[in-house]
C-alpha cells in the first residue's frame, strides 16, 4: 500500500481541522470547569478517608488534568460526523470508486482531526496545571523513561480508539440509522475506560475485566502511567495488552469493513 496519498491527505485534514480555534477555545473553558469539579469531588471524599481510595490525590489529580488536556484522543464520541453521512447517505459510492483503500482513508481521517483538536486545547490546560498551588497541581514524572513510555502509551491509545472507531462506523451499513448505537457505546466506553471514575476504583471483578478488555487500553494506561500507579510487572503487562488490542482492533476492523464493502448496495442515478 503506497502510504503517500494517506500522509497527504492526514496533512488535509489536520490543517484545515486546525482551523476551529474558536471552538477549541470554548472547550478549553469547558474543560477547565469539568476538571476543577472533578477535582474538588475527590478531594472531599480524601478528606474523609484517604487510605480507602487505590490511588494517591496527587496521582488522581494528574490523571485528571491529563484526561482533560487529551480528551480528543481519548473519547470515542468526538465523531466523524463526515464518514457516517457518507455510509447513511449512499455518498459512501463516491469513495469507492477513488484509488484508496477504504480503512487507511478513514484512519488517515480520523487520527488527523483528533491530533489537530489536541494540538489546540492540550498545551494550555497542561501549562496552567503544572502552575496551580498544591495540591490541584499536575505532578510531572521524575523519571523520564516513565515519560517517554507515557507517550508511547499515548500512540497505541490513539492507534485503539482509531481501530475501535472504524468497526463502529461499519456497523453503519447495516442500519438505517447509527445514532443509538454510538450513543450506547459512546457512554459505555467513556465509564469502561476509566472517563468518569479511574478504572483502579472499580470494583475488583469489574476491574480485572475491564483491565482485558479494549477499553482498558484506551485511556486508563497512559493515564496511570503518567500518574504512577502502574510500574514494573503491572505497566510490562499493560503496554503489552494495548499493542495487542491495536493489532487485533485492525485486523478485525480490516476484515469487517471489507466483508461489507462487498456487500455494498448503491441506489440511484
Amino acid at each position: 500500500m503506497r502510504l503517500k496519498p494517506y500522509a497527504a491527505l492526514f496533512r488535509i485534514r489536520f490543517v484545515n481541522s486546525l482551523q476551529y480555534r474558536s471552538a477549541a477555545i470554548a472547550g478549553l473553558a469547558t474543560q477547565f470547569a469539568w476538571g476543577f469539579m472533578y477535582i474538588l469531588a475527590f478531594a472531599a471524599f480524601y478528606r474523609e478517608n484517604p487510605e480507602a481510595f487505590p490511588m494517591t490525590f496527587q496521582q488522581t489529580v494528574s490523571y485528571i488534568w491529563l484526561q482533560q488536556a487529551f480528551m480528543t484522543l481519548f473519547f470515542i464520541w468526538f465523531w466523524e460526523t463526515g464518514i457516517i453521512e457518507s455510509v447513511e447517505s449512499g455518498g459512501i459510492a463516491y469513495d469507492l470508486v477513488r484509488p484508496m483503500d477504504m480503512w487507511g482513508r478513514w484512519l488517515a481521517t480520523i487520527t488527523a482531526n483528533r491530533i489537530a483538536r489536541c494540538a489546540l486545547r492540550s498545551l494550555p490546560i497542561v501549562v496552567v496545571a503544572l502552575v496551580l498551588p498544591e495540591p490541584f497541581r499536575l505532578a510531572l514524572p521524575a523519571d523520564p523513561a516513565r515519560l517517554a513510555l507515557f507517550f508511547l502509551s499515548m500512540i497505541m491509545t490513539l492507534g485503539v480508539v482509531a481501530a475501535f472507531s472504524i468497526i463502529l462506523y461499519t456497523t453503519a451499513f447495516y442500519t438505517i440509522n447509527s445514532l443509538g448505537t454510538r450513543l450506547v457505546v459512546s457512554i459505555a466506553s467513556e465509564f469502561l475506560s476509566g472517563g468518569y471514575i479511574p478504572v483502579p476504583f472499580f470494583p475488583e471483578a469489574l476491574r480485572r475485566v475491564v483491565e482485558l478488555s479494549p477499553f482498558g487500553a484506551m485511556q486508563n494506561m497512559p493515564l496511570l502511567i503518567f500518574s504512577g500507579y502502574l510500574d514494573g510487572t503491572g505497566l510490562a503487562r499493560g503496554l503489552g495488552l494495548q499493542a495487542f488490542w491495536l493489532v487485533a482492533l485492525v485486523v478485525l476492523g480490516r476484515l469487517f469493513l471489507a466483508r461489507s464493502l462487498r456487500r455494498v448496495v448503491a441506489q440511484g442515478g
